[in-house]
């Protein structure tokens, strides 16, 4: 883990190390603040997130086919 004073000082040495497929973490005032990872891994994690996501109309299908309980509230008479 690399503090961000450290990271900005040794970018060469995060960069190489996440190169050879180790993520590297920065920190912010002690907190977690990002990770440095090597573009590959990177491609690689979106397009498992992607096979993971279904399609938008499988997601709509998925609803159930009940209606809400809201359905059957009505607005309030306004007189103007």
């Amino acid at each position: 883990m690399w503090t961000l004073q450290d990271a900005k000082n040794r970018f060469s040495a995060v960069v190489d190390a996440a190169l050879a497929g180790q993520p590297q973490q920065v920190t912010r005032r002690g907190k977690p603040a990002v990770v440095v990872l090597s573009a590959a891994e990177y491609q690689r994690m979106r397009a498992a997130a992607a096979e993971k996501r279904g399609s938008f109309i499988a997601h709509l299908l998925d609803f159930p086919a009940e209606p809400s309980p809201r359905a059957g509230i009505r607005p309030r008479e306004v007189n103007f």
